[in-house]
């Protein structure tokens, strides 16, 4: 595909300026771009969490609106897409990636970003790069980022994938540029489809998806005709949810005030799935053992309270406890507490929820970052973790209790093999069908499995790819 427009932009934009001075697009333009690179830059130099750090960026340098939508794409376009980008950017540089300063690259990146996956012109594309290279790298390093994002505007994204990502390369490598996942990802995501694997261009093609904000109406604190009246459209699952297209959250006085939140509708049905559970015996003590942020707590203090019952949330973290005692109601109970050597006695709860750390990769729509951060020996260091947890939490659970076993992971490892593993070993624990309590939740839910575990996905459900397993102690 022959080059497109002048990426200079000459014209009214390129008059009365002097060779290598700043290029007038407008403060908004300049500072959306610039805040999109600044948390690029922080995520990739301090691990920063890029959901938690734009909107704090978004407030202080007061973009809102379009211009904050469009550092949003950004900045979320690029992190998700950098596997893509780098292919192609490979290409275009007659430097090898890893010599090229990191500041520049993450430049290159963005500027890729909107050449090929949005709709700002090739030319604006490429000059507002250009200028953001000058200010963090330099005018020498102007010129090279100059010339390489040429070249990628001389095809469109399509064309490119033709050449990184060819029919005739191997599967797992083709997935993995295309929808830029590392391989091994790709591979653990496959293998988790099991026999449905040939959907898994549909699944990483939905990680890549931007997802629609989700709220919980937290029952007896607030309801969907409450959220209805901010906008918010019933979700097709979950009897407390509501999508919001558009517009801020933050801004319908039910979240403001706690009684409402933003929570993935997977996140919402697990919780409820465990709070439905049949139970042999009293049910008036649950627990949410790593319960930070607050999330599935907040939803559960509400089941609970609803039925004369009591949650006790406990997270290691103090400052993360803390976020929980904000999204409980006033008769759960919220500790900072080590869920692998607990403070309370065995036996004590009736319903246990253990939402174990994990690998993420059932976020990458909420988090594209986290596809990075970690390799597959995270998998491995996570195991040991999650089978401590789940030993010490069915020991707090009496017999006849139900504990939930649930990850943000369809990984293997992390979910049927934990689960599998805590079966086949200890025959005071049996396993509900997952599949069967979630429909009485969720009457219309299909695709999760039959049998013993339940598996949400983002190309089926428009969810996160959360994992349930229910527990009994016999």
């Amino acid at each position: 595909m022959p080059a497109r427009s002048n990426p200079r932009g000459r014209g009214d934009h390129g008059r009365n300026r002097r060779p290598g001075g700043p290029r007038n697009t407008g403060r908004p333009q300049d500072l959306v771009r610039r805040t999109a690179f600044d948390v690029i830059r922080a995520v990739e130099t301090r691990d920063a969490y890029a959901n938690l750090l734009l909107p704090a960026r978004l407030r202080d340098r007061e973009l809102s609106g379009r211009d904050a939508a469009l550092a949003t794409e950004l900045t979320y376009g690029t992190l998700r897409g950098r596997g893509t980008y780098d292919a192609i950017l490979a290409l275009c540089s007659d430097r090898e990636l890893r010599r090229i300063d990191g500041p520049l690259l993450d430049v290159l990146r963005l500027g890729a970003h909107q050449i090929l996956a949005t709709r700002i012109p090739p030319h604006a594309a490429v000059g507002t790069a250009v200028d953001l290279a000058r200010s963090v790298a330099g005018p020498g390093q102007s010129k090279f980022a100059n010339a390489v994002l040429r070249k990628v505007a001389g095809r469109d994204l399509a064309g490119w994938l033709e050449i990184v990502a060819p029919e005739s390369a191997d599967l797992t490598t083709r997935l993995s540029v295309a929808h830029s996942h590392p391989k091994w990802i790709v591979s653990a995501l496959r293998d988790a489809l099991g026999p449905d694997r040939d959907e898994i261009g549909d699944l990483l093609a939905a990680d890549n998806a931007r997802p629609l904000v989700t709220l919980v109406a937290r029952p007896g604190r607030a309801s969907l005709e409450e959220l209805a009246g901010w906008g918010a459209d019933p979700a097709p699952y979950s009897p407390y949810a509501a999508v919001l297209e558009e517009g801020d959250p933050g801004a319908i006085p039910a979240v403001r005030e706690g009684r409402a939140a933003v929570q993935d509708e997977a996140s919402q049905l697990v919780a409820a799935a465990l709070a439905a559970a049949p139970l042999d015996g009293p049910d008036a003590r649950w627990l949410d053992v790593c319960a930070g942020p607050g999330g599935k707590a907040g939803l559960l203090s509400a089941l609970a309270t609803g039925r004369g019952a009591r949650l006790l949330a406990a997270d290691l973290q103090p400052h993360r406890a803390g976020l929980v005692a904000r999204a409980v109601d006033d008769r759960a109970g919220v500790v900072a507490a080590d869920g692998t050597a607990p403070a309370w006695r065995p036996g004590a709860f009736d319903r246990i929820m253990l939402d174990a750390p994990c690998t993420g990769l059932g976020a990458l729509r909420r988090r594209p970052e986290a596809r990075w951060r970690r390799g597959p020996e995270a998998v491995a260091e996570l195991g040991g973790i999650q089978r401590e947890l789940l030993a010490a939490s069915l020991e707090a659970l009496r017999p006849g209790g139900v504990l939930a076993y649930v990850t943000c992971s369809p990984h293997l490892a992390e979910t049927r093999v934990i689960a599998g593993d805590v079966l086949r070993r200890r025959d005071d624990v049996t396993a509900l069908d997952a599949p069967a309590v979630l429909r009485t939740v969720a009457p219309g839910l299909t695709g999760v499995g039959e049998g013993e575990f339940a598996q949400f996905w983002p190309h089926r459900h428009g969810t996160d790819a959360m994992f349930l397993a229910l527990l009994r102690r016999t």
